[in-house]
């Protein structure tokens, strides 16, 4: 843990800093008429957290079929043609 005077620390921050984020000193001390008033220290690194998932949906039951009469509805608002989509036969 060196201790460096505030002069030095104005012209040499930059390698001050680089010698902390390397790991090269875990700690510099800056130093004012020979006391202590200043630490340097690297920033502590975040955990990653995971990322979200968008768009996933959680069904709770079963999704209901189909109701010709809402489906009719909810095209008109978006501009479609009113005709419910055709069932598929069952084989």
């Amino acid at each position: 843990m060196p201790t460096v005077n505030i002069f030095r620390a104005k012209s040499d921050l930059s390698r001050l800093v680089e010698a902390v984020e390397s790991g090269a000193e875990a700690e510099i001390i800056i130093a004012r008429n020979g006391r202590p008033a200043a630490r340097l220290v690297p920033v502590e690194k975040k955990k990653a957290r995971p990322a979200k998932r968008i768009g996933v949906i959680k069904v709770a039951g079963d999704i209901p079929p189909d109701d010709a009469k809402m489906t009719a509805i909810i095209a008109e608002m978006f501009g479609l043609p009113k005709k419910p989509p055709a069932k598929k036969a069952k084989r």
